[in-house]
């Protein structure tokens, strides 16, 4: 069963806590607001508060927790840019980005144990309802450009619902039915009464505050003593692939490792491209050539699937890794098909069989239903 919008939780990552900051004197909401904001230009923020509850969370990330909060920090270059651009293109503060350094550390890979998953911890009902595609063969929460997409959409939904950014953060992490219930319960659309009440879960109640703490940070991260590395920002190509195609096979096929080309495509569960229609594949720009040839090379693969196969006369020069490219093949398929004891022992003349094959597709009988 489909969890419902009440259900939608995420990972908390930093969030536990030694003390309980509730249980103590509660400061006056935004007593700094203004001096933290002031600098900051227009559009790109909201007011963050800074209270006794914010501050608990300054202290923890630039104290015990410096380390992780570091990593999130230099995390953050691959895509703070990219979030901002989304955010800003659909209205939204642009400090909103740092929602996902809360949610996920911005890490495009993390699951929780409740099943929510990539930048911005969607589970699969929301992210559905948002126009991301998750099934056996894709899971776009995955994908950093569409899921936060998505997470603009839903934040810009959950703001017109609730008039504040604090209840939309909340009704983020805990569900719109619950926020809402608290709501009615206290007579209070205040987050901050709300969260002195015992409607809210502890993880909604810290969740906001450790945004607005993360905000803080992460808008001048010198001043708080982090030292960022320049973020390594690879350049993506996209290429148009047939349906099916493994990128195991591919990946090897172009020489180039396949934990690259999956590192590249998180979204493919299985590591092989939906079948039905193209598929349009992330590469590296620096292995568009290589993969381009593999690519050529199926098609010749695929021309002779029906025949008996072939055989190549070894040329002078040739290696069985040339070869096995030249045949939209994989160095082991030569090996297993010839018996060769080693892929060095060929020598001009030899008569290599090469099989019909299909490359790249996934194996016959292993697709299921979409």
């Amino acid at each position: 069963m489909e969890p419902s919008a009440d259900d939608r939780s995420s990972g908390d990552p930093g969030l536990e806590v030694e003390r309980d900051p509730w249980a103590e004197a509660f400061g006056e909401a935004a007593v700094s607001s203004a001096a933290v904001n002031a600098q900051v230009p227009d559009g790109s923020a909201y007011p963050v508060v800074v209270n006794d509850q914010v501050q608990y969370f300054i202290d923890r990330y630039t104290g015990n927790h410096r380390e992780v909060v570091g990593l999130w920090l230099n995390r953050s270059g691959r895509y703070l840019g990219m979030i901002r651009d989304v955010f800003r293109a659909h209205g939204l503060p642009e400090d909103l980005a740092f929602v996902a350094m809360i949610e996920s550390g911005f890490n495009p890979r993390a699951v929780s144990r409740a099943g929510a998953k990539g930048l911005w911890q969607f589970m699969a009902g929301t992210a559905r309802r948002y126009g991301l595609r998750v099934d056996q063969w894709v899971d776009e929460r995955l994908d950093p450009e569409k899921s936060t997409t998505a997470a603009a959409a839903y934040l810009r939904d959950l703001y017109h619902q609730f008039g504040s950014w604090a209840l939309a953060k909340a009704a983020y992490n805990a569900g719109e039915v619950k926020v809402t219930r608290a709501i009615r319960a206290v007579g209070t659309n205040d987050f901050w009464t709300l969260a002195r009440s015992r409607f809210l879960r502890r993880e909604t109640k810290d969740f906001v505050p450790a945004i607005h703490a993360a905000t803080l940070i992460g808008r001048d991260p010198a001043r708080y003593g982090f030292d960022l590395n320049e973020p390594e920002q690879a350049e993506i190509e996209m290429i148009a692939v047939p349906p099916g195609t493994n990128l195991r096979v591919l990946s090897a096929a172009a020489g180039m490792p396949f934990e690259t080309l999956r590192a590249f495509n998180p979204v493919l569960i299985k590591g092989i491209t939906p079948p039905g229609r193209p598929y349009e594949l992330k590469i590296p720009a620096d292995s568009s050539e290589r993969i381009q040839a593999a690519l050529a090379a199926r098609k010749r693969a695929v021309a002779r699937a029906k025949g008996p196969g072939e055989t190549h006369v070894v040329q002078p020069g040739e290696t069985v890794a040339t070869i096995a490219q030249q045949h939209g093949v994989t160095v082991a398929d030569v090996v297993r098909w010839n018996n060769l004891e080693s892929p060095d022992r060929i020598h001009p003349g030899d008569r290599l069989r090469i099989a019909p094959v299909r490359l790249l597709a996934e194996p016959a009988g292993s697709s299921g239903r979409r």
